[in-house]
């Protein structure tokens, strides 16, 4: 993962350098992200997952049937990563030479505040897919800009508190977000902006990428292919 002007963490254990904490991330449950990417990709497709941290997607992925190349700039994170090529670095330095069936760019990667991210992570999805391939990407929806707040929320023993909701700018929010295992607790602030279906086909496009079409209702994962 990347984008480390705009987020930071504190707790016990490893913290990477976007903040990140190694321990909670191993600790954390995995959601429908592997079942989306499955329905989306052939059987048995060739998967590069960018920024895939502790594996919680590429594990379900690999017992899938994929064969997944697993990139990470945190070799603490690649270091937990089972069953999938790993390879240590940042998304926009990434250049492995060959193309993927799928490239997956997940976690809310696509909602950093800077153009210049931004478009690196989208070359980097538009070299390594196949030209017959797809890039899976994962935004936050709109509709979450609009309503997101203060709260607290418990889930597989996790317990999750978002506070300090700001919105710093039209397009932005700001918030920190705190994690709560037993007695071990996390705090991740972060910066996220706004990308609206508009946005991001301009955004891919100058990539050399563009919007297919979305993959789940709320529109927070989205297909591309190349242009």
């Amino acid at each position: 993962m990347t984008g480390h002007a705009f987020s930071a963490g504190s707790g016990p254990g490893v913290i990477t350098p976007d903040g990140c904490a190694v321990d909670l991330y191993a600790a954390l449950p995995v959601g429908p992200e592997p079942d989306i990417i499955h329905a989306a990709v052939p059987v048995g497709a060739s998967i590069l997952e960018l920024g895939c941290g502790v594996g919680r997607v590429t594990h379900p992925l690999v017992a899938l049937g994929h064969a997944v190349t697993a990139v990470d700039e945190s070799q603490e994170m690649l270091d937990l990563v089972r069953g999938a090529h790993v390879v240590r670095a940042r998304i926009e330095d990434l250049d492995l030479g060959r193309r993927f069936d799928a490239v997956v760019l997940g976690s809310h990667l696509v909602n950093v505040p800077d153009d210049d991210v931004l478009g690196a992570f989208l070359r980097c999805c538009a070299r390594h897919v196949a030209p017959d391939g797809r890039a899976l990407i994962e935004r936050h929806p709109a509709r979450w800009f609009d309503d997101v707040a203060d709260g607290e929320a418990e889930r597989a023993g996790v317990v999750f508190r978002l506070r300090d909701v700001s919105r710093p700018a039209a397009d932005l929010v700001a918030a920190t977000v705190e994690y709560r295992i037993g007695d071990r607790e996390w705090r991740q602030s972060f910066v996220t902006r706004r990308l609206d279906d508009a946005a991001l086909r301009d955004r891919l496009g100058e990539a050399g990428l563009r919007l297919e079409s979305t993959l789940t209702q709320d529109g927070a994962w989205v297909s591309a292919r190349p242009a």
